[in-house]
């Protein structure tokens, strides 16, 4: 009996670790964590403290992850009505919103904690900004239209501006470069998204393409524009003596693979195609950031 007691804590203390594990996201909060570090080290250059860039990555997981919760607890109603998100921890009642409300506290709370000891003010308050845009400007704004894709790209765009303020102190025109693709990326990427769950986002009345909200030649050809911004964009870093020679190559040809993606989409409109943007921009911007970090060994 004593057994079977213990061996239902552990099935449940599993179980709500897991749910936790999903609230907050585990690989997109990573992948914010490590845009934080690329802009840390590139700002660091040959003088990299690693235990503040461990500091900076954790912190920045956490915030993300505070940022992620908060949108699920304010959309946990839409989130039933939608295929892609109903099994999630708050519309399967794995966790309530209690839970959810006292985790988002707690560990933003810590992440912000961390990033005040080891960074600077700026960065916190910019880490702060982020979570509040995220949450409460952004998550709304789903429903109004898509001038919510602007808004939710620049918390988007910010972790490598983050990781750059934390090691300087202060937003540089190198800063705003590192921002500045992060935050024209997000467009073919939210997009893309938009357009592969275009039905879903529909039942809990998301707005997010342009062009009037339609998947037709319109929305795909202004995917195309913001895609054909990032070869050039991607090449400011070289230009500016931030990176060399090597990483402006490999982004330049990752830049045009990107785009040739999106000439599929303006002849066919398929989904298929939408789905091909979609992974194509998940594999750029770390590809690209690799290459620039690889650049300056």
């Amino acid at each position: 009996m004593v057994t079977n007691t213990y061996g239902s804590y552990g099935t449940i203390l599993s179980a709500k670790i897991n749910a936790y594990m999903e609230l907050v996201k585990f690989r997109l909060s990573f992948l914010v964590a490590f845009s934080c570090g690329f802009g840390f080290v590139l700002a660091s250059g040959g003088q990299l403290n690693w235990l503040h860039l461990l500091w900076l990555c954790l912190g920045g997981f956490l915030v993300s992850g505070a940022s992620i919760t908060i949108n699920q607890i304010i959309e946990k109603d839409l989130d039933k009505l939608m295929s892609r998100t109903m099994d999630r921890p708050l519309p399967t009642a794995r966790l309530s919103v209690t839970e959810a409300a006292v985790f988002a506290l707690i560990i933003g709370g810590i992440g912000l904690t961390i990033l005040t000891l080891y960074t600077n003010l700026l960065t916190t308050l910019l880490s702060l900004l982020s979570m509040v845009l995220y949450s409460f400007v952004y998550t709304p704004l789903k429903r109004v239209g898509p001038i919510a894709v602007f808004v939710g790209a620049i918390p988007g765009a910010l972790p490598p501006l983050l990781g750059w303020t934390a090691v300087t102190g202060v937003i540089t025109y190198e800063a705003l470069i590192i921002f500045g693709i992060q935050f024209i990326w997000q467009f073919p990427h939210f997009w893309a998204i938009a357009w592969v769950a275009d039905e879903d986002y529909k039942k809990a009345g998301f707005k997010l393409l342009p062009s009037g909200g339609q998947k037709d030649v319109n929305t795909a050809i202004q995917i195309m524009i913001y895609t054909l911004f990032l070869i050039p964009l991607g090449l400011l870093p070289a230009k500016f003596g931030i990176t060399g020679i090597d990483s402006a190559i490999v982004v330049t040809i990752c830049g045009v693979l990107f785009l040739s993606q999106t000439f599929a989409l303006m002849k066919n409109g398929s989904r298929k195609s939408a789905l091909r943007i979609m992974f194509g921009s998940f594999l750029y911007l770390p590809i690209v950031q690799i290459a620039y970090l690889l650049d300056m060994i």
